[in-house]
């Protein structure tokens, strides 16, 4: 949920912390993110309620998904093979990753009209030719632009 919700990797979500989900300004910070730079996401009000049930029944105290081993995050894998269980009962492709719902989190943006440059920060992309890399997947809306002179008659 976390993959999709907010365009985490895996080694983000491993790695974070019952402090770095802010409900206030519905947020996610992620912390020393790939190339060591922090950045923010968003927080989904679906993913929250679901964080919340999962905080009532499990009661981390540092971590978000801690392990036997005190002070240790999840592994990486552990998520992974998790979703490998969930994608088999779902009847997925195999082709498809955890990482493939982070591809599908940026895709929907871009579909829902999101600035690119916003996308590019929210992935924590440092060079915009990156997030470029799915506008190949997205089903722009490209019959829908209206010509800019269309709008002089409006005003």
């Amino acid at each position: 949920m976390l993959a999709y919700s907010a365009g985490l990797r895996v080694s983000e979500i491993a790695r974070l912390k019952i402090s770095d989900i802010d409900s206030e300004n519905m947020q996610i910070f992620v912390r020393q993110a790939k190339g060591q730079i922090d950045r923010y996401s968003i927080l989904s009000e679906t993913c929250l309620a679901t964080l919340r049930d999962y905080w009532k029944a499990y009661r981390p105290s540092d971590w978000l998904f801690p392990v036997k081993i005190p002070g240790e995050p999840i592994r990486t894998r552990a998520i992974q093979d998790a979703f490998y269980k969930m994608r088999k009962k779902a009847g997925l492709s195999n082709k498809s990753s955890i990482h493939s719902l982070r591809h599908s989190f940026a895709t929907h943006l871009l579909e829902e009209g999101v600035n690119i440059v916003y996308i590019q920060q929210l992935l924590g992309h440092a060079r915009i030719s990156t997030t470029t890399l799915y506008l190949h997947l997205a089903k722009v809306k490209i019959l829908k632009v209206k010509s800019p002179l269309d709008s002089l008659d409006e005003n």
